[in-house]
């Protein structure tokens, strides 16, 4: 689904702001529940299969992220900071594996003479876009910025449809004020 389709514009967007105002109103926890789950279908348009590998990175990284925040209060500084470091290298990992993996299995076959397969991996939409949002999230919970760790919150801000899949990287302490203010609820004609 394209920014400037039809479906876009006439059927999901009315539908999303609909909805989010709605549900806002009477509950900022179920506004951000229905834009969370607005921004996955919108992912899952491209290709449903991705939903899963994005859902599981963003458990990961929220649960990395959420730890780190608790070491951080405990002044356990070198502990947070060996968890921040497997969740970059767990991060940096899985966007090698889509991005490289197939350059790599090609260029060792011919170096070699070999021909090894490996299965076409198909590569995820704003699989960058995602994971250095996140490598983002676990930098600022390293460094005391992460005020709020609602689960809800931080898989709209990874998932949030308007910048998933062409980015730019955003940083949690950046977006999450927003969500904690009662008029980003309220529909307001300018």
């Amino acid at each position: 689904m394209l920014f400037n389709s039809y479906v876009f514009i006439f059927v999901y967007l009315p539908i999303v702001l609909m909805g989010f105002f709605a549900l806002g109103k009477r509950s900022r926890f179920m506004g951000g529940l229905w834009l969370f789950a607005a921004s996955l279908f919108f992912y899952g348009w491209w290709d449903p299969r991705s939903v899963g590998l994005l859902l599981a990175s963003m458990l990961f990284n929220y649960g990395i992220g959420v730890g780190i925040v608790k070491l951080h209060e405990q002044r356990a500084t070198q502990r947070a900071y060996w968890l921040l470091s497997v969740g970059v290298i767990a991060d940096l990992t899985l966007l090698g594996y889509f991005k490289y993996a197939e350059f790599f299995i090609t260029n060792i076959n011919v170096a070699l003479g070999v021909d090894a397969h490996v299965a076409a991996i198909a590569l995820p939409l704003g699989i960058s876009f995602f994971t250095f949002t996140q490598i983002a999230f676990l930098v600022d919970a390293y460094r005391g910025k992460v005020q709020e760790t609602s689960l809800v919150h931080y898989g709209l801000f990874i998932t949030y449809f308007p910048h998933l899949i062409a980015g730019p990287v955003i940083h949690h302490k950046e977006m999450m004020p927003q969500f904690a203010q009662g008029q980003t609820y309220s529909l307001r004609w300018p």
